[in-house]
């Protein structure tokens, strides 16, 4: 008798266990690849200021011990590799416009 109850109980929870399977929507499928604007905007936004910051209280460091030389060659150095990061920005945007021609 209680073999009877304890089946027809899992039989109905089975059941009903499918029944809510079958009525819930798929899940949407995972992306593929990864993000690149989401990520180069996060850095520019996020981290380069973070950056920036450092670097400016080291030269308001250096300048008060009077370095002015030391922080007039770091400040060019930064400055160069803005430029460089500007410039690889730059060529990106280009080459990017010139597969769009290329493949059209």
């Amino acid at each position: 008798m209680i073999a009877i109850e304890l089946m027809e109980t899992a039989s109905s929870t089975a059941a009903h266990l499918l029944s809510t399977l079958a009525s819930t929507p798929l899940a949407e499928p995972a992306p593929k690849g990864i993000d690149t604007e989401g990520v180069v905007t996060f850095f520019a936004s996020k981290i380069a200021p973070i950056l920036l910051a450092v670097l400016g209280v080291i030269f308001i460091g250096r300048a008060s011990r009077g370095e002015i030389s030391k922080v007039l060659t770091s400040s060019a150095i930064a400055i160069v590799g803005l430029a460089f990061i500007a410039g690889a920005a730059t060529l990106f945007f280009i080459g990017d416009y010139l597969i769009d021609l290329i493949f059209e």
